[in-house]
């Protein structure tokens, strides 16, 4: 355990359920200042005792399938049975800026009014699939704070949606009635994560669309290979606007938790992906320390030049740096 008094006493008080606190600490995580770091991953070590403790979900669809609004009536009934939830929802990242660009608690404004509720925009800094860097990290600091349901919403169905499934526990697709998978721009591999697939809008002249869209992904469904061994995807049908259907899906991610905590691949799942989580970290920080390191600085034009100008290979090239960088030895002759 950490001996930092600063570290121990924002520990204290996120655990203590002070939400300036937690919100210090995700802000303090998503720095990229070396001396920010090293607070942050002492925080993460005196937090990690009390994190995983709660059903992790993630959401995705295209824009304008009604993500926002589907996960505040789905957190919203989620508070109504006595539980605790966490947003984490991935914006966009502004070009100009860095910062989130949609801003979800403007879009979610009864529920992020909701003391069992805290809603936290994090920008996906342009990170493929969606997920922001350190979205791991934030949602363990949620769960020690108390949050027993963590929602990560991700910017939108991208080529590397992976990247979101295998963050969280179950991985939902909403889509919309009355649009193909190519309008929706929804592909097979896509289909074959979810855990449970959501056609929302299912209202007004929506309504039959809805349902025959519901028809058509339950039979689609039996044709793929699902996704996890102890549970059949499934589909189902809401209006977020209404707030129907809204509890049979809070049912059916009770019925998927219990179905894989029974089965005891629940603990083999988190700790698996613990471990890629390290080595995500590895790439991650070793791509950082390359590109800030000064000898690299010093030779990259002339080997960006030289790739430009088709003088060298671009493996080549690359190999080039890492040797600069010590990472790699010269395997020429």
């Amino acid at each position: 355990m950490t001996t930092d008094v600063f570290v121990i006493a924002q520990a204290e008080a996120i655990r203590a359920g002070d939400r300036r606190a937690l919100a210090r600490a995700i802000t303090l995580i998503e720095s990229t200042r070396p001396d920010h770091r090293a607070k942050a991953e002492l925080l993460m070590t005196e937090l990690l005792p009390y994190a995983g403790n709660s059903i992790r979900v993630g959401i995705s669809g295209v824009p304008g399938v009604g993500k926002s609004t589907f996960i505040e009536t789905f957190g919203l009934e989620i508070i109504g049975n006595n539980h605790k939830v966490a947003v984490l929802a991935v914006d966009p990242s502004s070009p100009k800026t860095g910062g989130s660009i949609l801003g979800d608690k403007t879009r979610m404004e009864e529920l992020s009014k909701n003391r069992s509720a805290f809603i936290r925009p994090s920008p996906s800094s342009g990170t493929l699939g969606g997920v922001a860097r350190r979205t791991r990290e934030a949602m363990l600091i949620t769960e020690a704070a108390g949050f027993d349901v963590v929602i990560v919403e991700t910017v939108g169905v991208g080529q590397s949606e992976t990247a979101v499934a295998e963050l969280v526990d179950m991985f939902i697709l909403l889509i919309v009635p009355g649009g193909g998978d190519e309008l929706q721009g929804i592909k097979k591999g896509i289909v074959e994560l979810a855990d449970l697939i959501v056609v929302n809008k299912a209202d007004g002249d929506l309504f039959a669309a809805a349902e025959r869209a519901k028809r058509d992904y339950g039979a689609a469904l039996h044709l793929l290979r699902a996704a996890n061994k102890d549970w059949a995807p499934r589909v189902t049908t809401c209006s977020s606007l209404q707030k129907s259907g809204i509890g049979e899906i809070w049912q059916i991610v009770e019925l998927f938790h219990n179905a894989v905590q029974t089965s005891g691949r629940f603990s083999k799942r988190r700790q698996k992906q613990a471990k890629a989580w390290m080595w995500d970290e590895v790439n991650e920080t070793v791509a950082s320390a390359l590109r800030s390191d000064q000898n690299i600085a010093d030779i990259l034009p002339t080997l960006e030049n030289q790739v430009q100008n088709g003088q060298i290979a671009p493996a080549r090239a690359a190999r080039k740096i890492l040797m600069e960088f010590g990472v790699l030895k010269d395997i020429e002759t």
